[in-house]
């Protein structure tokens, strides 16, 4: 399985254009220590059997996707046709905006398949007319539903009397629909498939990925604890950030992200039995994190995790 980060932040991406957050104001003044980052984009290759077309999954779809698509030459259409892509599917782990708009970048008439909760379906369906573009292509665009799982199994996937696949399983996390969903619609949705994070089995191999925690159902903490790679929510280092930079009068808890310190948060939190790689992505811009020389960045280094970037690359 090789995982590409091809996106680490949060909405507005770091800077983001509208912020003077001490963050984004030294970033542009030059005088800050870190790397600017595009939205949370995730995309995994996991297809050995198809030896002359390696074709790649997606995690979100970000309002960055398309300039996300054009820098990385592995996404680059087959040559062998005037319209063929090597994207063969796209997981959404959630209604919010930074994890589906990027899916009107993909209109220009080419099927592929897009896999979520039925409630995020209803809501694209339903309240936003302008995706039915998606439809235009033929085959059209194809949704596949995610039920989310409960339970945990413990046993990694393989397949020995065949070419490896790439199993997925939504686990459920407990969050809530974003603000644009009517209430009428809203009243109508189950609360499990609001936000999930997403589980992959390759080769005996397991990635859990988890861009937003909202931590209310704290069973991803066991699924995390078997994985061999997990990806999580990295977006707020205090409850309070967002306050004390003047962005929000909302704690990150409030508004469905657990934070990194604190008591209960996520450095707190995580399994210490675990023996998986632990790498934060979703970095909003007003994140202290984000700046390599700060007391911040090296507590997370410190704890054992990795901080995501965009282009990094993972082999499983």
């Amino acid at each position: 399985m090789r995982i590409k980060i091809l996106g680490s932040a949060a909405g507005g991406g770091f800077p983001q254009w509208n912020c003077a957050c001490p963050n984004c104001r030294r970033f542009r003044d030059g005088k800050f220590h870190g790397s600017a980052r595009t939205q949370t984009q995730i995309a995994i290759e996991a297809n050995p059997e198809y030896a002359h077309r390696r074709y790649w999954t997606l995690i979100n779809a970000s309002p960055d996707l398309r300039s996300q698509i054009l820098a990385t030459k592995e996404l680059r259409p087959f040559p062998d046709g005037n319209t063929s892509t090597s994207i063969r599917e796209v997981y959404i782990p959630s209604a919010d905006v930074d994890s589906l708009m990027g899916l009107l970048h993909l209109r220009e008439f080419q099927g592929f398949r897009v896999l979520s909760t039925p409630a995020v379906r209803r809501i694209v369906a339903e309240e936003n007319s302008i995706f039915r573009v998606l439809g235009r292509a033929a085959p059209p665009v194809e949704w596949i539903s995610l039920e989310p799982v409960a339970t945990v199994d413990t046993a990694k996937h393989h397949n020995p009397e065949g070419p490896p696949l790439l199993f997925s399983r939504a686990v459920p996390l407990g969050g809530e629909y974003p603000d644009y969903v009517s209430g009428r619609l809203r009243a109508a949705l189950p609360a499990d498939e609001a936000v999930i994070g997403l589980l992959f089995d390759h080769c005996g191999k397991r990635l859990f990925v988890a861009p937003t925690l909202p931590n209310r159902n704290t069973g991803w903490k066991e699924w995390a604890a078997s994985s061999d790679v997990v990806l999580l929510d990295g977006t707020f280092w205090s409850d309070t950030e967002l306050i004390h930079t003047g962005r929000s009068n909302k704690t990150a808890r409030e508004i469905g992200h657990l934070p990194l310190s604190g008591p209960g948060g996520l450095l707190e939190q995580f399994p210490k039995s675990s023996k998986a790689r632990k790498i934060l992505l979703h970095m909003n811009n007003t994140n202290p994190i984000l700046d390599e020389d700060s007391a911040e960045h090296r507590a997370v280094l410190e704890a054992g995790f990795e901080i995501a970037y965009d282009g990094m690359e993972l082999h499983l």
